[in-house]
């Protein structure tokens, strides 16, 4: 069964905790890195599916526009 976003992330996590704690040997690292880097590409490749059927469904919702979110306007930077 394939893996939910959610649950890639979750191993991410995972992943780069194995990696920082020191303890596993070079091959294990190695072999840990690899998994971590696949997940990377999957999530990123789910993320850009997701923004191409936002920007479709906004195409076709003539409507609806789309604008670059600055966090300074909504007062988060800094926080």
């Amino acid at each position: 069964m394939e893996m939910s976003f959610e649950e890639k992330l979750l191993e991410l996590e995972n992943i780069v905790q194995k990696l920082e704690n020191g303890k596993l040997s070079l091959d294990e690292s190695l072999l840990t890195f690899e998994k971590g880097i696949s997940l990377v590409k999957e999530c990123n490749n789910i993320l850009e599916c997701a923004r191409l059927r936002v920007e479709k469904l906004i195409e076709e919702n003539n409507e609806l526009g789309s604008e670059p979110f600055d966090l300074q306007d909504e007062g988060v930077q800094g926080k």
